[in-house]
């Protein structure tokens, strides 16, 4: 905005149930009008990734556009915490990714740097997993990882590939041998094809064949999270701006948090505090007077009515 670019707002509801529409017209008239060579898409709020990268293939069918990658950023201090929390609108974000760049990693040990990984590849196997700090890094090592990802394990495969076929290869110079079906063959090379069985299904059958058949159901973000702001914030003491953010992180005063951020008048006359807030840890700073005082909450059970005695004095 201060360098006069300008910013449009998408009124249309959560990025990941009605991003179609407004995004569709939005990302077509940057393209046509700018030209980019490149468009970043950093969705904010809560959506799923699976459903952002489907509004943009969207898009792609219909404009000289391509997905270039799906790139998610894990906070390595709290990825297991985030998992349990907020499940598949975490998880989905790295089942989807093509790199994941773990954040934090220069202040958390390497032990929790590993089990991170670990629970990163229960959910995605072939993604990029960066655990160097982003500051050892450039932008240019970034570019490469997130456009080229690793194909080290796949060389390795393919040449262990190589060399089993060439060695069975040899071997069955040596070993040729024919069955038919009057054989009574012992080496066990059809034997798989007599233990193949089927089974019919019913209503009492209980093999768990198809339990995912009735228990597989997405959620959308509107469904279990919901988004509380208020504007017309009254001035308030940085004490109890700090106060009400500490109760606010732990998750339990007022419903579970994903996020929050506000800017709230000082009642000293043309100080600002900005603030901003994910699980377990916040910032304050100060900031520009904005023409209101506004404060927007993320989360899910939020207890809306103790959040608005907060700030409205």
């Amino acid at each position: 905005k201060n360098s006069g670019i300008e910013i449009r707002e998408m009124n249309s509801g959560c990025i990941c149930c009605s991003l179609v529409g407004d995004f569709g017209k939005s990302l077509e008239e940057v393209l046509t009008k700018y030209q980019p060579d490149r468009v970043i898409i950093e969705p904010s709020g809560v959506g799923k990734l699976s459903d952002v990268m489907k509004a943009v293939r969207d898009v792609a069918s219909t404009l000289d556009v391509v997905l270039n990658s799906a790139v998610t950023i894990v906070d390595a201090s709290k990825c297991k915490m985030y998992m349990k929390s907020f499940g598949e609108f975490f998880t989905n974000q790295i089942e989807n990714a093509g790199t994941v760049v773990l954040s934090r990693t220069d202040v958390v040990d390497a032990a929790k740097v590993q089990q991170d990984v670990e629970l990163i590849r229960e959910h995605n196997a072939s993604a990029s997993i960066v655990t160097t700090p982003c500051s050892q890094l450039s932008g240019a090592q970034l570019l490469e990882i997130i456009e080229k990802p690793d194909t080290m394990a796949e060389d390795l495969m393919r040449e262990v590939e190589e060399r089993r076929a060439h060695e069975a290869e040899h071997d069955h110079e040596h070993h040729h041998h024919h069955h038919d079906d009057d054989d009574e063959c012992e080496c066990g090379c059809h034997d798989h094809d007599h233990e193949h069985h089927h089974h019919d299904h019913d209503d009492d059958c209980d093999c768990g064949c198809h339990d995912h058949d009735h228990h597989h159901h997405h959620h959308h973000a509107d469904e279990v999270f919901t988004s509380w702001g208020m504007e017309n914030v009254a001035p308030c003491k940085k004490e109890e701006l700090e106060a009400f953010l500490q109760d606010l992180s732990k998750g339990d005063v007022y419903g579970q948090v994903l996020r929050a951020k506000g800017m709230i008048p000082s009642e000293t006359e043309g100080e600002w505090y900005y603030f901003d807030l994910v699980p377990e840890e916040y910032e304050i700073r100060k900031g520009q007077p904005d023409y209101t005082g506004k404060v927007c909450v993320i989360g899910a059970k939020l207890d809306e009515e103790a959040l608005k005695k907060v700030f409205h004095k």
